[in-house]
């Protein structure tokens, strides 16, 4: 008998007549001799209206008691799902994180799965039950809910499918794969039918947004195939699994994100482990940095470049003027208005023109550059937000018309 877990997200158990659509494709595959465990994600836009319920509150909540909040979310969303089942005649049952448990780190807003145990799981699945699981929380070793971040569902499901050993994971949502770019800003993408973990990273880390990153990490860890498919339409849908593309070049597709901020901090004193100082002090409270440049030179001092979260803003910004003194830096500026926008594919390096190909699409649009970063299989480069789609239009006719 095999173990299938399955996961739709929030738009697809949106409303009634949606969570019905769930409910049969949860019963079909259970219908079939299979094992079921399914996870959800909040309905729809609850958990935008969660965290303004604590927006009108303050602007600085708590981070333990917004977990505790959020997390409320997905436990409508598995005590609803498992109602219908039973409605269906299947005996169903409902578990949030910390009932599992579903074992993580304590940094509140974004943890990490330290551990899942099974037998809760394992014992229900014997009993004849389909599993329901809410995603995106867990508790930490102090008992404290926790929640897992953006897209957090999906890296529960791709956890419980290696704590299970389960023979399919499937992720279910509002699209039937995963396109070479955002359906809603270009019109002519191309369904892929298979994606190799690496480039499937790459698109999520640069803000594709039908697969959580921390996922396809665990994926590509575990050697787990999961397969993204429509809960709307049957169809074959894209599996993201391992594999190699030899030495040809293949643009997979082009990602944008939004809400990125850049930090420039100058006249940073150029002496050795400046850098690491900067850097360092927001590595420990947890913040992530993407784009860093730092022009290089014999100069007595230098300027430091970098773009983070928007989200992560505030609370940089305020370490490094906290140790303004101490970083030696003459004046820290920031920009809100940017985004990301980047070309995935294997080989970029070793190809010459992809860069030129990129650079030609946006000088034609009149749209100016930022920062540019590159690797062996992205090109990313930082616009304005207000430039950002028509960028990546113009980009996409570049490489795939």
């Amino acid at each position: 008998m095999s173990i299938i877990v399955q996961k739709f997200g929030g738009s697809s158990v949106a409303d009634k007549e949606k969570l019905m659509n769930v409910a049969n494709i949860i019963s079909k595959t259970y219908d079939e001799g299979n094992q079921v465990v399914v996870v959800v994600s909040a309905q729809g836009k609850t958990t935008d209206s969660l965290v303004k319920k604590a927006e009108e509150i303050t602007n600085m909540p708590n981070k333990r008691e917004m977990d505790v909040l959020l997390s409320t979310g997905e436990q409508i969303t598995i005590s609803l799902l498992a109602m219908t089942l039973q409605q269906m005649g299947k005996k169903a049952i409902s578990f949030t994180g910390w009932q599992i448990p579903i074992i993580t780190d304590e940094n509140n807003g974004n943890a990490k799965i330290k551990y899942i145990d099974d037998k809760t799981i394992k014992n229900k699945l014997d009993e004849g039950y389909i599993v329901i699981v809410a995603g995106f929380q867990g508790i930490d070793e102090e008992c404290n809910i926790t929640t897992l971040g953006r897209g957090g569902s999906d890296t529960t499901a791709v956890a419980l499918s290696v704590a299970l050993k389960a023979d399919k994971c499937e992720i279910y949502t509002d699209v039937d794969g995963v396109f070479t770019c955002d359906p809603r800003i270009v019109k002519n993408v191309q369904k892929i039918d298979e994606i190799t973990y690496d480039d499937m990273l790459e698109l999520a880390s640069s803000g594709a947004k039908v697969l959580h990153n921390r996922c396809v990490e665990i994926a590509k860890k575990y050697n787990v195939e999961v397969d993204v498919k429509s809960s709307m339409e049957e169809g074959t849908g894209t599996v993201v699994k391992d594999g190699s593309y030899l030495e040809d070049m293949v643009i997979r597709g082009v990602a944008k994100q939004d809400n990125i901020a850049r930090i420039a901090i100058f006249g940073v004193e150029n002496k050795l482990g400046k850098t690491y100082e900067i850097f360092n002090m927001l590595a420990k409270e947890n913040i992530s940095v993407d784009i860093i440049t730092q022009p290089s030179g014999e100069h007595f001092q230098k300027d430091i470049f970098f773009t983070t979260s928007l989200n992560n803003l505030k609370k940089a910004l305020e370490i490094l003027k906290a140790n303004k003194e101490l970083i030696g830096a003459k004046e820290i500026l920031h920009r809100e208005d940017l985004s990301k926008v980047s070309v995935i594919g294997v080989g970029m390096t070793n190809r010459p023109g992809v860069a030129a190909k990129m650079f030609e699409a946006l000088y034609e649009n009149n749209i100016n550059m930022h920062m540019v970063t590159t690797s062996e299989v992205k090109i990313s480069v930082l616009v304005n937000k207000e430039d950002a789609d028509m960028a990546v239009r113009a980009i996409h006719e570049k490489f795939f018309n």
